[in-house]
C-alpha cells in the first residue's frame, strides 16, 4: 500500500511539532505538510492533496469546523481526525455528522495516536484489498477505526504532555538502569519534585519500574529503571 500523506492544520507550533513525530513514527505514514490558520488550510490543501488531515479547532483566523465542511464538499476522499482540546457537545456532534474518523482530546498519549493511526491503515488496506463488501465487514471496518483502545489512559492534571514527551524520549535516549528523580532531573533540566511526579506516572502506567534502594546514610530512595 503506498504511503499514507498526512496534513496536519494547527495552530500551536509545539502541538504540531508534536503530531508530526508522532505521525511519522507509525510505519505508513508521512507528514506532507504543516498548516497552522484556516486561510493557509484552504491555499495548501489543493497543492498537498493529502489522504489525511489532522484538525484543530480553534484558530486565530476562524474555525477548524468550517475547514472539516470545505474538505466534504470539495475533497471528499480525504479523511479527517480531529485532535484538539474542544470538549463542547455540539463541537463532538458536529464532527461526527462531518464524517471524522476520530475524536482525539488534548493532551493525549503516544498510544492512544498510534492506535488510531494503525487501525486507520488496516481500514484503508482492507477497502483496497476488498472488492464486495458484507454487512459483517462493514461493522468490522467501521469498529476497527473508531472503537477505542481498553488501554487508552487520560493523562491527569499536573502532567504536562510536551514535559511527559521530554521525559519519554529521554529515557528513550539513556540506558535508564537505576536513577534517581534528583539525577535524572538535572539531567533533563527538571526539580527533583517535579521529575518525580513524572516519573511516577510513568509507573503507573507500567512503562518503568522503581524500587527502593538502601544506601549507607540517610532515607532510602527510590530507584527507577526501564521495564
Amino acid at each position: 500500500m503506498d504511503t499514507i500523506r498526512v496534513l496536519i492544520i494547527e495552530d500551536d507550533f509545539r502541538v504540531a511539532n508534536i503530531n508530526k513525530k508522532y505521525t511519522e513514527k507509525v510505519d505508513g505514514f508521512e507528514v506532507c505538510g504543516i498548516t497552522s490558520t484556516v486561510k493557509e488550510a484552504m491555499q495548501e490543501l489543493p497543492k498537498l492533496q493529502p489522504d489525511l488531515v489532522l484538525l484543530d479547532v480553534y484558530f486565530p483566523d476562524g474555525n477548524g469546523l468550517d475547514v472539516l465542511w470545505h474538505l466534504r464538499k470539495y475533497f471528499r476522499e480525504v479523511d479527517i481526525i480531529l485532535i484538539t482540546a474542544a470538549q463542547e457537545v455540539e463541537t463532538v456532534q458536529e464532527a461526527i455528522r462531518g464524517g471524522v474518523i476520530d475524536y482525539i482530546i488534548k493532551p493525549f498519549l503516544y498510544d492512544r495516536f498510534e492506535t488510531t493511526l494503525r487501525k486507520y491503515a488496516e481500514y484503508r488496506r482492507q477497502l483496497i484489498t476488498t472488492d464486495t463488501i458484507t454487512q459483517e465487514s462493514v461493522d468490522l471496518l467501521l469498529q476497527g477505526v473508531r472503537e477505542n483502545s481498553e488501554q487508552e489512559h487520560i493523562i491527569p492534571k499536573g502532567i504536562d504532555p510536551l514535559t511527559l514527551q521530554k521525559v519519554q524520549e529521554k529515557i528513550s535516549a539513556f540506558s535508564l538502569d537505576g536513577i534517581t528523580a534528583e539525577n535524572f532531573g538535572k539531567q533533563i533540566g527538571l526539580s527533583r519534585t517535579t521529575t518525580r511526579r513524572y516519573l511516577e506516572y510513568m509507573v503507573s502506567l507500567g512503562d518503568i519500574s522503581a524500587e527502593l534502594a538502601y544506601g549507607q546514610v540517610g532515607r532510602p530512595e527510590r530507584l527507577y529503571r526501564k521495564v
